[in-house]
């Protein structure tokens, strides 16, 4: 009877270990609970060991939102080394042991995703018991992990064919905004990629994570259109009120007298509650943080939402003290590129260059009380800009002063150049009688090329053609000469101007307030002009060699921006009749202080006392 028993109790030691699989199976958790549970961290963490969820607390709630059933898609906007990464990495070994179907992860390039599979994702899969036992990584490639009941992909958004080869159920993006946008003859690598998921429907899941660059690229984009937007706030130690950290309300010394260094300044830093304004110390921030909770800011509709955003900073760190994102700050706000790596990388926002962000309002704040066509006592000559159009031809008249004071006088719409020698040749008047006419107008030569040279030859004693450089130059202008054999103006005068400083001396001087060294328009200016004026501003936008340019464009591809052309070539033309030597004289000691200033320059002064 002995061998009955033994087979008794090989089917009960048979039976329980399948009955514990079946449970273990079972286990209902959230990817918080099993990446608190399973996930280990490696020696090149900051912590390395078993992944503790109290030190990103704020993870918690962009991670299991993959575990609500209407959530298709998941954006996280953030700042640098806020655990973006890390917490998908959660997400997949959740996948990979919880619910296997086919995965795909799209980085910026092949390179990249080959360096993340071998330096990131294999070493956390080689740690992870419960998923070093199902990774089949001897039959694994470094852009195909296979495991025991799914496939992951790795693909670089530089390689179309391969994001378009695949059906998955479950779509990553990582640092998404570093993609390629669409070309000519493809797609965008995200709408490629998101065609993958179509087979699985409403099953599917998206996840991307990334530092935002650009207001118009990806990130921020499907940020900003997600069906809801949350934000983590946190309960302030002292007033209890639930607060978002924000980089305004951190206060440092301003060192008007510049005798401490940006470390020294750095050192007096404090966060002050935008409750109750005491201070909140470095030392309060885990608990805040324990004790924070994602708060929806903007939501459309009134069903679930089907895509969720969150957004967070680094002031949200354990590894970042307040003083440590203020000398960051310092260091970089003197120049353009670090600048916007600051905003990026530690604001976890857009650059919009803003400061050189213009606005129709801010033109007609500029308005006098001079009425149109009334010249401004204190100027001391006019001169006149003009774009031609295929169709019509913008011009502008602008008197001007000592200081590069100035004003708009006229502006317009003409049918033909015919309109434009007739205005051209009009007297202006001042309040006291003194009549002036523009002493130089300068017409761009850039569309109908042939017939403004023409019309030029026929005025060459006042108006002279211009075109603007395809390059940044040294100077602000450069006089040439028109090069076209056979042609009847071949010699003549053609200004050859740097548009974007001329438009940068435009917009610093538009944010003066009226009066000296400002640049204004007449009482009563009409909106359209102002909204012209207004329709660039100056981003950092890519070159084709891969690096990066602060350049102005248009806010909106179709936005007419023909008076502030015409505004740049009356300033240039000002600019050859010496209007900067005008009041050299008067308060030498005071232009030597407020001489021309860099946009930049202006900015920092004018915004330091934003944080």
């Amino acid at each position: 009877m002995g061998w009955r028993r033994d087979a008794r109790e090989k089917t009960g030691r048979l039976f329980k270990r399948v009955i514990k699989k079946y449970l273990k199976n079972m286990e209902k958790l959230t990817v918080s609970e099993w990446a608190e549970k399973y996930r280990i961290l490696d020696e090149s963490s900051n912590l390395s060991g078993k992944w503790s969820n109290d030190i990103t607390p704020y993870l918690i709630g962009i991670m299991d939102a993959f575990h609500d059933s209407f959530i298709r898609e998941i954006y996280f906007c953030k700042a640098t080394q806020v655990g973006g990464t890390e917490a998908l990495i959660n997400i997949l070994g959740y996948l990979i042991t919880q619910s296997p179907a086919p995965s795909m992860i799209v980085y910026p390039s092949d390179d990249l995703a080959k360096d993340v599979s071998n330096d990131k994702l294999k070493p956390a899969f080689r740690l992870i018991p419960e998923i070093k036992k199902t990774f089949f990584e001897t039959n694994s490639k470094e852009l195909r992990l296979k495991f025991k009941n799914m496939v992951l992909y790795l693909r670089g958004s530089n390689s179309p064919s391969k994001l378009a080869s695949k059906a998955i159920k479950y779509l990553f993006f990582d640092e998404i905004d570093k993609m390629e946008g669409a070309t000519k003859k493809e797609a965008s690598p995200y709408k490629l990629a998101m065609e993958r998921i179509k087979t699985y429907k409403n099953q599917s899941k998206v996840y991307a994570c990334s530092t935002p660059t650009l207001k118009d690229n990806y990130i921020w984009s499907l940020y900003e259109n997600a069906d809801e937007v949350r934000h983590y706030f946190v309960p302030c130690p002292y007033c209890s009120e639930y607060i978002e950290l924000k980089w305004e309300n951190v206060v440092f010394e301003k060192d008007k007298e510049r005798s401490m260094s940006n470390y020294e300044r750095a050192q007096t830093a404090n966060y002050i509650c935008q409750k109750c304004n005491h201070i909140i110390k470095d030392a309060d921030k885990p608990k805040m943080l324990k004790l924070g909770k994602w708060v929806s800011i903007k939501k459309r509709g009134i069903g679930k939402p089907k895509t969720v955003s969150f957004h967070i900073n680094s002031l949200y760190s354990v590894f970042v003290t307040w003083a440590s994102i203020v000398e960051e700050f310092l260091k970089s706000k003197d120049n353009p590129e670090a600048l916007q790596n600051f905003v990026n990388s530690w604001l976890g926002e857009p650059w919009e260059d803003t400061k050189v962000k213009t606005s129709t309002e801010l033109v007609l704040e500029r308005q006098t009380e001079y009425e149109e066509n009334i010249v401004p006592d204190y100027a001391e000559f006019l001169t006149g800009g003009v774009d031609v159009q295929e169709n019509s031809v913008y011009w502008v008249i602008r008197a001007w002063g000592a200081h590069i004071t100035s004003q708009n006088i006229a502006h317009g719409q003409a049918l033909s150049l015919t309109e434009i020698e007739d205005i051209m040749n009009l007297s202006y008047y001042k309040k006291d009688g003194t009549a002036l006419v523009p002493e130089i107008v300068f017409i761009d030569s850039g569309d109908q090329t042939d017939m403004v040279y023409n019309f030029c030859l026929k005025n060459n004693e006042y108006i002279y053609a211009c075109k603007s450089s395809s390059k940044t130059m040294d100077t602000y202008y450069k006089i040439s000469v028109v090069n076209k054999e056979g042609s009847n103006a071949n010699g003549i005068k053609l200004i050859i101007i740097d548009s974007g400083k001329y438009k940068d001396m435009i917009m610093n001087r538009m944010r003066r307030a009226n009066g000296k060294r400002s640049w204004m328009v007449y009482k009563d200016c009409d909106e359209e002009y102002a909204k012209q004026v207004t329709a660039e501003h100056k981003i950092s936008v890519k070159t084709s060699n891969g690096s990066k340019q602060q350049k102005w464009v248009k806010k909106a591809s179709h936005a007419d921006n023909h008076y502030l052309d015409s505004e740049v070539y009356a300033m240039a033309a000002a600019d050859i009749l010496g209007v900067r030597r005008l009041g050299m004289e008067e308060n030498k000691e005071e232009e030597k202080i407020e001489k021309e200033q860099t946009q930049e320059e202006k900015w920092i002064e004018e915004n330091e006392g934003w944080i």
